[in-house]
């Protein structure tokens, strides 16, 4: 006679995302006639590599090898050098593959029933892989918990929708909507210009709830065709994990309607770049409440050190905000991109705003990073900052209340100045791990490299007949 299910059982069969051992995932796959899972890891771009296995393959041996090497790869494909790193990356040990059985997941826009599954990478000794971008965030998190102390992140994600460009050589153009027109001029805060798309976006939330992905609010943004999505605030690695999926759902989205998704910081000459913006603040594991609020409301010393933190450190982890060549033509002083690191009450045009907000929801919205940049490593890198801030006891500067594009840019203009700036610090190896540092930086490095070796358009533009 079959046992009767608990009610926790049954919500655990009905809930859209997550489960708590293997146990419960197969029985949750079983529920859905899963045939077929994908086993996914992020590097160090927020690519997810991993293996696809039928799901009978998967329970009989739910943790897979993935080699070393795939946290070395650049977005292009290639490798830097390996001198200097870690020796096992020569011999391109196998890592073991571990899923976090809490990221379980349909795949809503697969032919087949298909789930996916987010894994932890380990050494084959025990160790977590520090150089995953999943353990990088874990870790500053457990500097956190140390200390009694929970952060809290919501993440504000921009993208542009562009027409399918199978030729790199020409420039993005906005898609047509459904009246049968692109967009030619701002449209900021447009329903009309969100309404151009709304079969898309149907898709989009669709394949969200299916995933158990919280969207809070879906806006206009100022580029053509340029969107941003907010998430509900939470759990960082939570919410890191769910930008991952989200950049994944809006491309299937997208291609869906014969369209791409991009989240290119800058892809639209003359238009404004994307950002992923991140709201912080941080809360007693005790109690709950908001460190950054006294019992009367007032901001506490915490609050204030959180944001010299960010002050301080932001221009040396640049180049995890902004982490391509192409993501510092976003940070100009004519876009809508900060420049600097000062602060203010409600300024847009502070790389660090304060928004109105009540005591018990006080935090600190970094504006500084690029939308191209991977999840974990940007919250990772942020939250770093403004622990560093806390435990050292900075003060930060006055808050500003006038423009700040006005003023000097704090920020590195290119790769090469942000990776030697994050090479430099001692502090952030110390929070981030050196082993992580170095080959972060060694990645950058040869990125950078394989991007000199193009020629642009401006180059042939301009120096062709004129030098």
């Amino acid at each position: 006679m079959a046992k009767k299910r608990t009610g926790e059982q049954e919500a655990t069969l009905s809930s859209p995302r997550g489960v708590k051992s293997l146990a419960e995932a197969k029985a949750w796959m079983a529920a859905r006639g899963i045939t077929e899972i994908e086993c996914t890891v992020p590097d160090l771009a927020g690519v997810a590599r991993g293996k696809i296995m039928p799901s009978s393959k998967f329970f009989s041996s739910p943790v897979m090898n993935l080699p070393l090497s795939i946290f070395f790869q650049t977005i292009s494909g290639e490798y830097p050098d390996y001198e200097g790193l870690v020796d096992s990356v020569v011999a391109d040990s196998d890592l073991v593959m571990e899923p976090d059985f809490s990221t379980l997941a349909t795949v809503p826009w697969a032919q087949d029933p298909t789930a996916q599954i987010i894994h932890n990478a380990y050494h084959r000794d025990g160790r977590p892989v520090e150089l995953a971008p999943r353990q990088v965030l874990k870790s500053v998190l457990g500097l956190y918990a140390k200390r009694g102390w929970k952060p809290v992140v919501a993440p504000e994600i921009e993208f542009y929708l562009v027409e399918p460009n199978t030729d790199p050589d020409y420039p993005l153009k906005p898609p047509v909507g459904r009246s049968g027109r692109p967009e030619i001029g701002r449209q900021s805060y447009s329903i009309q210009a969100v309404n151009e798309f709304d079969a898309l976006f149907e898709d989009i939330y669709d394949y969200s709830e299916a995933q158990g992905l919280e969207i809070d609010t879906l806006i206009h943004e100022d580029g053509a065709a340029q969107m941003e999505i907010n998430l509900r605030h939470g759990d960082p690695l939570e919410l890191a994990d769910q930008v991952f999926l989200f950049k994944r759902t809006i491309r299937e989205a997208a291609l869906g309607h014969k369209i791409y998704a991009t989240f290119m910081a800058k892809p639209i000459a003359n238009e404004p770049g994307s950002a992923l913006h991140i709201h912080q603040s941080v809360v007693s594991a005790e109690t709950g409440k908001n460190i950054f609020s006294d019992e009367d409301g007032d901001p506490t010393p915490e609050f204030f050190s959180f944001i010299a933190g960010h002050q301080k450190y932001l221009p040396s982890v640049m180049c995890i905000l902004a982490p391509y060549v192409n993501s510092y033509r976003r940070l100009t002083r004519d876009s809508m991109a900060p420049i600097n690191v000062q602060w203010g009450y409600d300024n847009r045009t502070a790389g660090l705003r304060v928004p109105p907000a009540p005591p018990a929801a006080r935090r600190l919205e970094n504006r500084v990073p690029s939308s191209d940049a991977n999840p974990y490593l940007v919250i990772a890198a942020s939250l770093a900052c403004g622990y560093l801030g806390l435990v050292k006891g900075l003060r930060p500067t006055e808050p500003l209340e006038g423009d700040a594009k006005n003023l000097d840019f704090d920020l590195p203009r290119g790769l090469l100045e942000a990776v030697a700036a994050f090479e430099e610090n001692e502090d952030l190896s110390e929070v981030l791990g050196r082993s992580f540092v170095t080959t972060y930086s060694a990645v950058k490095q040869a990125e950078f490299e394989t991007f000199m070796r193009v020629i642009s358009p401006w180059e042939r533009e301009y120096l062709l007949l004129n030098v």
